[in-house]
């Protein structure tokens, strides 16, 4: 009888699809690569904090194996590229990461903390999240992943530039020592990983400009090395890999040259001469594997560029002598390494598609099994299979493939109406206390979830069976960017949102409540159905306080809508948020669903999904506004527009050609997004045409401002001197605030600002407050974080002509959202300064 051996997809090695193409060079490199067995993790806080010079150095020219843990998936962050925040922002930061890694060969993990937003110390930092399971999930990644070094991106303190970074190396150090002691988290030793000692666990220094921690008693490595094999220096992949930190604004430029990384020591083993000090880097680490170095010395000797499977019968031995070792760490994972090396070196292709993104719950989805033996290789298809619930694709081929001849095979499948959404695991249950929540370890550390269906393939290669697993895709033609895959993700086939999500009822201009407040359900159909009875329902809390019944066809792709008037419905004894459902009956069955799905779709990344209960804030508190004419140029992305229309201004986009006075003059009001400068070029050129505005009696509100230079030029925003100070920012979202000039306009009306405005905000005060001001600027709050100076620059405000220029860098783009009252109120505020005489 034939053993059959298993191949599963190491995205170290696949760049974008399981059986993607592999040049020959790549091929020859990642042979070279079998013969190396050490590895190394790099631990930081954040994407972006890795060393994206030094991975890819380790990964392609040292061979280690190669992996980043951060601590979290940067949800905290600002985002360059659209109005995503929070776990949005993670989904899209966590692709980024990803992406990356298959630039530089790495692997990587993630623990369970939330990236609450910007933490000066590492005790508030502790504080937030909770330490323990936190050390537990990198003593987690460290038992499974057995690392013989371990990189520290920051050291425990100061000088690590904020908490964040500092508690990575606290947790970093704590962990290198708890993996190996059994009575640490001794639940995970029951989960298939064993306690594990790294050899050393060191700091790689570095110098930020004003912050060199680098000295030259520290061990220092030349990392700019040109590999003739790949056509780029370590220095080149580095700078394409981090350019694809995009919400970040993360470009950088692909460094040629020499290239010097500093190394301090940690703990562990004495750091002397290299990294790898006291660590066999050799298959001579695992007892009776002689036979397998002279093998893939071999077959390193004999590659033929031209024909790289002629390797494949001696790689196909080298796989049955590791199958005979006794099973650990090193030759489990060198395995899967010779596996996909066998499929690389053949040149053998196989996928699973769709032509829909959405298998949806009870409909049929169409697939398609493809195979090709592009060489003329001896394989013989045997089997395929797909299994969704009681729907298979089991079908026996003993099929021998042609050369370059294309095999497709094609089945419905029904996707069961209990089947799971894909919902990525961290999402799946409400996260506590700024840590996400996962049950069990089969998660743990994982960058993401497994596909939702995967198609095995099993093929006779070289007189041995083998499975190929790949995951079920959904694959199409985009006119611009050619053929595009993207996951398939299951869903509802009805999912439910509510516009908008925060919703004032009681907005008052002149003594009289000028708010007729709306509240728009959407429910789109990703089915098609005639006749079928609808009921929709309103709720707040367990009370359900509208219904609407209709009989609807429903056409696949096709939002369907109907809004209530909030003060005809809502009740003020039940809780302030209103959630929808929308219930179908089909063939005398109901079924009612209450899901929205957020599509995150970006050119760079694979698309995101994640499903919530869509629901409105209802906040019945009043706030004083005047229906204002508001201009908005749109910066890196929010959702402040949706603001002043709550606020019952008419809001116009702008554009650059509308930069000019007659279109300007018919505003009230005009207001940037935050980081607009930072992306609009234009707003420096045209500075004079905005403050001509200003002069003539319009008010400019400019949200923050990231830097002081956009590209070369030095930014100008307003009619006086100011700039802003990356660094000085209030994060205690709690921090006490001090009115410096309380009867100033800006805190009076129409509202009358007091200090419970500023109560119940959310992550943080300020960013990118001002600084070196003008002598016409008025500042108008001072506040500031625990054992800091205090800080006036968060609102800076200066009469020019009749009009008024406001810098703003408290973050009202993350309150507003969050329907935060006192927000609102402010906002009000600075669109109605008075005009000057």
């Amino acid at each position: 009888m034939k053993k059959i051996f298993f191949i599963y997809c190491l995205l170290l090695i696949v760049p974008s699809s399981v059986f993607a193409q592999t040049s020959s060079n790549d091929i020859y490199l990642q042979l070279k690569k079998l013969n190396v067995l050490g590895s190394v993790l790099y631990i930081g806080a954040h994407p972006d904090d890795e060393n994206n010079y030094l991975l890819p150095y380790l990964a392609k020219e040292k061979l280690y194996r190669t992996a980043y843990l951060s601590l979290t998936r940067g949800d905290g962050g600002q985002n360059l590229i659209g109005n995503e925040q929070g776990i949005e922002l993670g989904l899209i930061r966590t692709q980024e990461l990803l992406a990356a890694r298959k630039i530089d060969g790495s692997e990587q993990y993630f623990t369970r903390a939330y990236e609450f937003g910007f933490s000066k110390s590492s005790d508030e930092s502790l504080k937030m999240w909770d330490k323990e399971k936190v050390l537990a999930d990198v003593v987690w990644v460290i038992r499974k992943y057995q690392p013989d070094i371990i990189i520290n991106r920051f050291p425990p303190d100061k000088r690590a530039g904020h908490g964040h970074h500092a508690s990575a190396a606290i947790i970093a150090e704590e962990a290198f020592t708890a993996a190996a002691d059994a009575t640490k988290f001794p639940e995970q030793l029951k989960q298939g990983v064993q306690i594990w000692q790294a050899k050393r666990i060191v700091w790689n220094t570095f110098n930020f400009g004003n912050n060199n921690t680098t000295n030259n008693n520290q061990l220092k490595i030349e990392i700019g090395n040109f590999n003739p094999l790949l056509g780029n220096s370590y220095g080149e992949i580095g700078g394409i890999a981090r350019s694809m930190h995009k919400s970040q604004g993360e470009g950088r430029p692909q460094r040629k040259g020499i290239i010097t990384e500093y190394f301090a020591y940690v703990n562990g083993d004495s750091l002397k001469n290299d990294l790898m000090d006291g660590v066999n880097t050799h298959w001579s680490r695992i007892n009776g594997t002689e036979k397998i170095q002279q093998a893939i010395n071999t077959i390193i000797n004999n590659f033929n560029f031209d024909n790289p499977s002629l390797s494949v019968p001696a790689l196909v031995n080298v796989y049955n002598t590791l199958q005979k070792l006794p099973k650990n760490n090193w030759t489990t994972f060198k395995a899967a390494e010779v596996q996909q090396l066998i499929m690389q070196c053949s040149s053998l292709f196989a996928e699973a598609t769709s032509n829909t993104e959405y298998a949806v719950q009870g409909e049929k989805i169409n697939v398609s099994f493809f195979v090709n033996n592009r060489l003329d290789n001896n394989i013989q298809l045997k089997k395929i299979s797909l299994h969704i619930n009681n729907h298979s694709f089991d079908s026996v081929f003993h099929l021998a493939l042609n050369k370059n001849e294309n095999y497709q095979f094609v089945k419905d499948f029904i996707i069961p109406t209990n089947a799971p959404i894909t919902q990525p695991y961290w999402l799946e249950q409400p996260m506590q206390n700024n840590m996400f929540q996962i049950n069990g370890y089969a998660n743990t550390g994982e960058a993401e979830n497994k596909p939702a269906y995967t198609a095995q393939f099993i093929f006779n290669i070289a007189g041995t069976d083998f499975i190929y697993n790949a995951p079920l895709q959904y694959k199409y033609v985009h006119p611009v960017r050619g053929e595009v895959y993207q996951p398939v993700i299951v869903t509802t086939p009805i999912t439910v949102a509510l516009t908008p999500n925060v919703i004032l009822t009681n907005v008052v201009n002149n003594n009289t409540n000028i708010s007729k407040p709306i509240i728009h359900v959407q429910y789109k159909s990703l089915i098609n159905k005639q006749n079928v009875a609808v009921h929709i329902a309103l709720h707040q809390g367990d009370k359900i306080i509208y219904t609407k019944d209709t009989i609807q066809s429903l056409k696949e792709g096709v939002t369907y809508q109907f809004q209530a008037a909030v003060n005809n419905i809502f009740n003020t004894a039940y809780e302030n948020n209103i959630t929808a459902s929308v219930s179908l009956n089909i063939n005398h069955a109901t079924t009612t669903y209450t899901q929205n799905v957020r599509n995150i779709t970006y050119d760079h990344i694979p698309n995101q999904h994640y499903f919530f209960r869509d629901n409105a804030q209802i906040i019945t508190e009043s706030v004083n506004a005047k229906p204002l004419k508001v201009g908005y140029i749109e910066g890196a992305g929010d959702k402040v527009p949706e603001a002043l229309e709550q606020l019952g201004c008419s809001v116009t986009l702008l554009s650059e050609k509308d930069i000019n006075i007659t279109t300007l003059q018919q505003f009230d009001a005009v207001v940037t997004g935050i980081r607009a400068y930072n992306i609009h070029e234009y707003l420096t050129d045209k500075n004079g045409v905005l403050n001509e505005y200003i002069k003539n009696g319009g008010n400019l509100i400019v949200q923050y401002i990231k830097a002081n230079k956009i590209g070369n030029k030095t930014i100008s925003s307003g009619p006086y001197h100011f700039i802003v100070n990356s660094r000085s920012r209030v994060t205690e979202e709690n921090a006490a605030i001090n009115f410096l000039l309380p009867n100033h306009a800006v805190l009076n009306y129409p509202n009358l600002i007091g200090y419970t405005d500023f109560d119940n905000w959310v992550q943080e005060r300020s960013t990118y407050q001002a600084e070196q001001l003008d002598k016409n600027f008025e500042t108008i709050l001072s506040m500031q974080d625990t054992g800091e100076p205090a800080s006036n620059g968060s609102l800076i405000i200066a009469k020019y002509g009749k009009g008024n220029f406001v810098y703003c860098g408290l973050v009202l783009f993350r309150q507003l959202p969050a329907g935060n009252i006192g927000a609102y109120r402010l906002l009000a505020n600075m669109l109605a300064l008075p005009q000057n005489k």
